[in-house]
């Protein structure tokens, strides 16, 4: 079954978690960042759960140094089944990643049919070339 978040993200339901792209240092000025302030992300905080949303820092190098923060999130989504995580195409804007380079740090959601964890339609076209 198909787990696709939204293209566009406009309001959360109580259980939903918004997970975006962020910098280490948490200065959420532009891009999906910016738009989880109104759900509960910490000016200062670039990593883990804040409200409604999930940071995952994308800026600080290259993939391989998002892809622990990625195992984190996804370990994170496991433990807490009663969460519907919407990941947005985080890497894929601002920090200038492709989505060929990001989506297959997400096929654990996939291979491991995480029922709550939902990739964009990009991503999951991705990991299922």
């Amino acid at each position: 079954m198909k787990r696709i978040s939204p293209k566009w993200i406009y309001k959360l339901n109580e259980n939903e978690v918004f997970v975006f792209g962020s910098n280490i240092q948490g200065f959420h000025r532009g891009g999906a960042a910016k738009i989880a302030m109104q759900w509960g992300a910490v000016w200062g905080q670039g990593v883990g759960i804040q409200g409604q949303t999930y940071a995952i820092p994308t800026m600080q190098g290259g993939v391989d140094t998002i892809k622990p923060y990625v195992d984190e999130f996804l370990l994170f989504a496991q433990a807490h089944p009663e969460l519907k995580f919407l990941v947005t195409e985080i890497g894929c804007g601002i920090a200038g990643f492709t989505v060929k380079e990001i989506a297959p740090l997400f096929k654990k959601a996939i291979s491991e049919n995480m029922n709550n964890v939902y990739l964009p339609m990009s991503f999951y076209d991705e990991l299922n070339k």
